[in-house]
């Protein structure tokens, strides 16, 4: 069994490696995700994410992570994400922290924290500038972003 560092480790090598299958191994199969851009997921949502991801970053996805904090229970790593939005083909470099839970060895809770708004303006432009603060912009790009992995999901 992993320590939940190493655990944190494998995660993010795979995810720079492009690697959905070995992310999603590292997640309790009761796992939950949650970030400002999908909201809550469950395991099927969460490994279906990371593989949608990597898909529509056609290679171009730069993954970079630092600073690992771990013990039995609780974890924490910073990262960043860099790559084109596929919607617009803007630049995007997300700095993000994740927290996470731990259960049986694996990701049990997934909580990435960023600033959605600085994320809006790379991705939207003038659009994510002017209106990315709002609870309105906010809760599209959530419900954007939903649908997207529900669309992704009924094709797989």
């Amino acid at each position: 069994m992993h320590s939940t560092s190493e655990l944190i480790s494998d995660f993010y090598t795979a995810f720079q490696q492009l690697d959905a299958k070995k992310m999603a191994a590292c997640y309790h199969e009761d796992a939950t995700f949650e970030d400002p851009a999908f909201g809550k997921l469950n395991y099927e949502e969460v490994c279906a994410m990371w593989k949608m991801l990597i898909e529509r970053s056609n290679g171009h996805l730069k993954i970079e992570y630092s600073q690992i904090d771990a013990n039995d229970n609780y974890g924490s790593v910073n990262w960043i994400a860099k790559y084109n939005f596929s919607k617009t083909n803007r630049k995007v470099r997300n700095v993000i922290k994740a927290k996470f839970e731990f259960k049986n060895g694996l990701i049990y809770c997934h909580k990435d924290c960023f600033d959605l708004w600085k994320w809006s303006q790379m991705a939207l432009g003038w659009k994510g500038y002017l209106f990315g603060w709002t609870s309105f912009m906010k809760r599209k790009i959530q419900l954007q972003a939903k649908n997207s992995l529900q669309q992704y999901l009924a094709k797989n």
